[in-house]
């Protein structure tokens, strides 16, 4: 048995020419290489080794004890099917507490008196960091994060494993 959607037309039509929103290839490739926002499903998923370096020596390089964050792009599709509005997924990537550590300024976790078991995170960690932790830095395709190396709170195995609320 096959259920249908019934729609007013105007919003098929719509939903019909509209494209979904593209992040940068270098930066999708991070999160699996999807053809959209949603990541394909691989062995590799999330594999932060698949970030081009040249992306991330354009980049701004972190300073001092600052870290630079990549927000975990959400998918752009529900579990159950429905297709979120570009203005959700930008409140949803906003939002983020998840993120992956791009880059860390020379002086990260080098007082031993405040880090003595040492570095909380390195490159390629994912980690999570308060709401609306940092300085958000506009890129295309999107948005990355300057945080302080005390303001990250854990590491994380996978970003799908917190949920995202907005």
């Amino acid at each position: 048995m096959t259920k249908k959607l019934y729609v007013p037309e105007h919003v098929a039509r719509s939903l019909a020419n509209k494209k979904e929103p593209e992040m940068p290839k270098a930066i999708k490739t991070a999160f699996g290489g999807g053809a959209s926002r949603e990541p394909e499903k691989s062995k590799n998923e999330d594999d932060p080794s698949n970030l081009e370096s040249s992306v991330i020596e354009r980049l701004p390089q972190p300073t001092g004890y600052r870290v630079l964050i990549i927000p975990y792009y959400p998918s752009s599709k529900t579990k159950g099917g429905v297709i979120l509005a570009e203005d959700t997924l930008d409140r949803q990537q906003i939002a983020s507490q998840v993120g992956l550590v791009l880059a860390m300024g020379p002086q990260c976790y080098q007082d031993k008196e405040r880090y003595p078991e040492g570095p909380w995170c390195k490159v390629n960690n994912w980690v999570m960091f308060a709401r609306y932790a940092g300085s958000r830095i506009k890129i295309e395709g999107g948005e990355i994060r300057l945080l302080n190396d005390d303001e990250v709170l854990a590491t994380i195995d996978s970003p799908e494993d917190i949920l995202h609320e907005f």
